[in-house]
């Protein structure tokens, strides 16, 4: 015989999950199923007139290890007296029933009496069973997935389309597997814990902590929709590991002037290149938004130039004007001559229908002689520091360049005015200022 009292707490809660289901054993026949959504249930294994049962306790932590082995040890006594618990357990039950009957006649005669009709009140038990036994049918078909996908279909609406690849692929990844079944109703804070603190034992911090938030976001949906009551995934933030920040790595301001002059010394990269980091710098838009700009979204044979990028490229879907210098609208009419002025603007060199490569840039920099010192991005950040450190413009007109997204509410609904005219003055001061970086 197997020694009892073999698991403890800590045991249990440090046990993983596994792709399949399996026990963990504590003796005398009982043990604690875990399966891969995390979830922890305390059965009994018996033998009873030749026949083997299997009854269950509940769930852990809801059972605690002492609360399981009590009632293995009031099972098994049973058991020795001849008395099947499976069969107890059904008989209580049906003595519940035929109280809740009992009652329910009682409950009759009191209404004829008071000159109720029982068939009036009867009916409208009816359509509250009905419309109960709807309720439930639509919440065993409403399983995590289905609730996901129907999310996802109306928020896509409103992202990028790399960012919808990107939730609908993790989501696949990381949730599908362990919740994807189960009815979103059934889903218990347990259930959702279980899933996250997988991603943590991988060390997965930043997409446990992005998963949480896209968790937090359909539970909300679901409760909208009826789907379910209360969200498991709100204020877990608090007990899982933080992720670090990821800093952008940025070239130090006083580098500038030198990796300005490698650009226009360097003889490897082509043409196209070298005036795509330029424009890059000049404008500092994010990468993305640089390497898919049409010729269409461009206005430069006019006073005041401009370049309107729409709303469906924009990280923040939102159109953002840039306002062009004459340094950036030169750099342009140089590109014509290798672009022309249909598609892309800077196109791969060998498939002009193909927008440049998201690593060309980067690339291109690290044979400058800065691999792992500066990154495309990290520019935004130098021209965000020099026009601060200026003193000269305000810090909402730089942000609204940066296209960054207000974080204060009060202000984000103050502040819906575009700044154009101070924003072509700055972006002008600019690309004064990389200009004499290059002298």
């Amino acid at each position: 015989m197997k020694p009892t009292n073999q698991l403890t707490e800590l045991s249990i809660k440090q046990a993983k999950t596994k792709e399949k289901q399996y026990k963990l054993t504590d003796g005398e026949g009982m043990y604690l199923r875990v399966y891969p959504n995390g979830s922890k249930y305390w059965q009994l294994q018996y033998w009873f007139d030749g026949k083997q049962k299997i009854l269950s306790f509940g769930v852990w932590p809801n059972i605690s290890l002492k609360e399981a082995r009590d009632k293995r040890f009031a099972a098994k006594k049973k058991i020795k007296d001849r008395i099947n618990p499976i069969e107890e357990k059904r008989k209580e039950r049906q003595y519940h029933l035929d109280r809740a009957h009992e009652d329910k006649l009682e409950a009759q005669k009191k209404t004829i009496k008071e000159g109720i009709d029982p068939n009036d009140e009867k009916k409208e038990r009816l359509e509250v069973q009905s419309f109960e036994r709807e309720k439930e049918k639509l919440r065993k078909i409403s399983t995590f997935q289905i609730v996901a996908h129907e999310w996802f279909s109306r928020q896509s609406t409103q992202w990028t389309e790399r960012h919808s690849i990107g939730v609908l692929s993790s989501l696949k990844m990381h949730v599908f597997p362990d919740l994807g079944e189960i009815p979103i109703a059934d889903i218990s804070n347990q259930d959702v814990i279980a899933t996250l603190r997988k991603l943590e034992s991988e060390g997965k911090y930043e997409t446990c902590y992005r998963i949480r938030q896209k968790l937090e976001a359909i539970f909300s949906f679901a409760e909208i929709e009826g789907l379910c009551i209360g969200n498991p995934a709100r204020g877990l933030q608090k007990i899982l590991t933080k992720p670090q920040p990821k800093s952008q790595n940025s070239l130090p301001i006083s580098e500038l002037p030198e990796f300005l002059k490698k650009i226009d010394a360097d003889t490897g990269a082509s043409n196209t290149t070298s005036l795509a980091m330029k424009f890059l710098i000049l404008t500092f838009v994010r990468t993305s938004e640089l390497r898919f700009a049409d010729w269409r979204e461009f206005d430069i044979d006019c006073t005041e130039p401009f370049w309107v990028i729409p709303a469906e490229r924009m990280k923040m879907r939102k159109t953002h004007h840039v306002p062009l210098s004459r340094q950036a609208v030169s750099i342009l009419e140089e590109m014509q001559q290798y672009s022309g002025t249909e598609g892309y603007v800077f196109p791969q060199v060998y498939n002009q229908k193909k927008a440049m490569s998201e690593n060309t840039l980067l690339y291109f920099s690290n044979r400058l002689g800065y691999a792992g010192r500066n990154t495309i991005h990290g520019f935004r950040s130098v021209a965000s520091t020099v026009l601060n450190e200026s003193m000269k413009w305000h810090p909402d007109v730089i942000e609204l360049q940066l296209s960054h997204q207000e974080s204060n509410k009060v202000r984000k609904a103050y502040n819906r005015a575009e700044h154009l005219d101070e924003r072509r003055k700055m972006m002008e001061w600019w690309s004064d200022y990389v200009d004499a970086q290059m002298k």
